[in-house]
């Protein structure tokens, strides 16, 4: 019981240092570690977003979202995969997950970019395969 507390209460003190953490300033390894970790967190919910207006716009072709979620699956495994390997030099090292958190943010922020570039294709693209706004 004492050790699930003590977990609490590391976790809202992290959560806290987070939230005042000032990016630009950070200078130990646990706030440039948080602050890369924030950055992935961001690029993650913008790529969701990105991902959620995709499968809006496939909402009437079943075939299509099919092979978009096939897609996704498969660039996740690939991005967590190539982040495992690209920090590998500094596994079980103080530099791990700041290392892991950027590699992250930089691929997932690569795919959000691939996915909005779906959103935007000119009409008669025959190689976009998400159709343009209603």
């Amino acid at each position: 019981m004492r050790i699930a507390l003590a977990a609490v209460a590391l976790l809202l003190a992290t959560g806290a240092q987070a939230q005042t953490l000032k990016c630009d300033q950070a200078s130990t390894q646990t706030d440039m570690s948080l602050c890369a970790d924030q950055a992935y967190r961001k690029s993650d919910a913008e790529l969701n977003a990105a991902y959620k207006d995709v499968t809006a716009r496939l909402k009437n072709d079943k075939e299509a979202a099919t092979k978009l979620q096939a897609a996704q699956k498969a660039w996740l495994f690939f991005r967590d995969a190539e982040c495992a390997f690209s920090s590998g030099g500094v596994s079980g090292g103080s530099a791990y997950p700041m290392v892991l958190s950027m590699c992250l943010d930089k691929l997932t922020q690569a795919r959000t970019k691939e996915l909005r570039a779906y959103l935007k294709c000119e009409e008669g693209d025959m190689s976009c395969p998400v159709p343009g706004k209603p």
